[in-house]
């Protein structure tokens, strides 16, 4: 097995490991940006899941000059259409899988493996879970879109078809409009998927009373 490229921010539960959260920051951030939402998940006390935030990449980001910053993939324009770089999806997809691999090497099957991200690390979990030729627990996209609009990514695999996939995105998101959440959405409830959306009165964020029912998700796909 090849072993992945990216660091990671591991917080390991108190008991042994029997499942896992690959958490995906969004643009400019790092791993460090989510590992502290942990205790505010309000998860039991003495779970077994295992928390992964990887960092991103350091590469130049089109739309911000070409400074340099930790990316999934480089942002061409804001034209939704062409906003994401596929060349840098499918490197960093490549990356994700690897990370999933290796958990699934040291036991922890893929159906007890949710991928989430927010911003550009949902974008990335959508794409690289949609793509996994392995069924996971969940897939959980926060204020992000696809990188093809309302196009669904190419090459889908079955395995993934009824996995739970949990959307959320803020009314006020000045980043991420939230009318590219609902294309998403659509795309994937139109094709069947077993995807649940819900907005929140919130900007390009997240909130505590948003991350309780994350938490809630979390518990009942991996408990």
């Amino acid at each position: 097995m090849t072993q992945s490229t990216l660091d990671a921010i591991f917080v390991e539960p108190s008991n042994t490991a029997t499942s896992c959260v690959i958490w995906l920051h969004g643009l400019g951030d790092s791993g460090a940006g989510f590992a502290p939402v942990v205790p505010v998940l309000g998860l039991p006390a003495g779970h077994a899941i295992r928390f992964i935030f990887p960092h991103a990449p350091e590469q130049p980001v089109t739309i911000n000059g070409g400074y340099i910053m930790r990316s999934w993939y480089d942002i061409k324009s804001m034209d939704l259409h062409d906003r994401a770089d596929i060349e840098g999806v499918l490197i960093s997809e490549l990356q994700i899988k690897q990370l999933i691999e290796q958990q699934i090497a040291a036991g922890i099957p893929a159906n007890k493996i949710i991928l989430a991200g927010f911003s550009q690390g949902g974008v990335m979990s959508l794409f690289t879970g949609l793509r996994f030729e392995q069924s996971l627990a969940g897939i959980m996209a926060l204020s992000c879109y696809l990188p093809g609009g309302e196009h669904l990514p190419e090459q889908l695999s079955t395995a993934n078809k009824q996995t739970p996939i949990l959307q959320n995105h803020g009314e006020q998101d000045e980043v991420v409009p939230l009318f590219a959440g609902k294309m998403a959405f659509d795309a994937l409830n139109n094709a069947g998927y077993n995807t649940r959306w819900k907005t929140y009165p919130m900007a390009h964020s997240v909130l505590p009373n948003q991350l309780s029912e994350i938490g809630q998700w979390i518990n009942n796909l991996l408990n």
